[in-house]
């Protein structure tokens, strides 16, 4: 059976670093045979800058978020999903506000139990991997920790894939070593 890999690009540019990575990270996942959905979080309509506190999916027993936007059905997609893929460029040592927005409500695929103290999550078991390029190599070690910090506190599996020194948006494309990696990375979770 096919992995289901759920890409979530959050770089603003359309031909950029983040996204030549995302590309080539899909064409080695497709290799081994995985489903590859790629949805770049820039192109949607987004209601809130992030997760509001509301609780009401705490309330629900679904694992859905209740903010009626188009990034609510990527929050249930990454419920549906085996392998969930953050790719974002390096913004002032962080990931973009757009990936931010969505690791944000994914609060809503959580179920906390205050009395009891206990957790149930539906990201149990899936893998969840980072992709990210920075300008220089400062900095993506920051960035990947709450990815990584993520992962373990939800009992997912974890990959990265930094490329430091990428260049300016786009330059990446020149580089075959890059994209052997990118590839190969695709492969490896694919």
């Amino acid at each position: 059976m096919s992995k289901k890999i759920l890409v979530i690009q959050g770089s603003p540019k359309k031909d950029g670093n983040t996204a030549i990575l995302v590309n080539w990270f899909a064409e080695g996942a497709k290799d081994k045979g995985a489903e590859v959905e790629i949805i770049n979080v820039a192109d949607l309509k987004i209601k809130s800058i992030g997760c509001n506190s509301c609780r009401a999916c705490q309330k629900s027993k679904e694992y859905k978020c209740v903010i009626n936007d188009e990034a609510s059905p990527i929050i249930s997609k990454m419920a549906e999903a085996d392998v969930i893929v953050m790719a974002t460029p390096l913004y002032f040592f962080s990931a973009s506000a757009q990936i931010k927005v969505i690791f944000d409500r994914m609060f809503a695929l959580y179920k906390w139990d205050n009395k009891t103290g206990t957790m149930q999550t539906v990201l149990k078991g899936k893998t969840f991997a980072v992709i990210s390029s920075a300008f220089e190599d400062v900095g993506l070690d920051v960035l990947e920790q709450p990815f990584k910090l993520t992962a373990d506190y939800s009992g997912m599996k974890f990959a990265s894939l930094l490329i430091p020194n990428a260049g300016v948006s786009g330059d990446i494309k020149d580089k075959a070593d890059i994209k052997a990696k990118a590839v190969e990375f695709g492969k490896k979770i694919g």
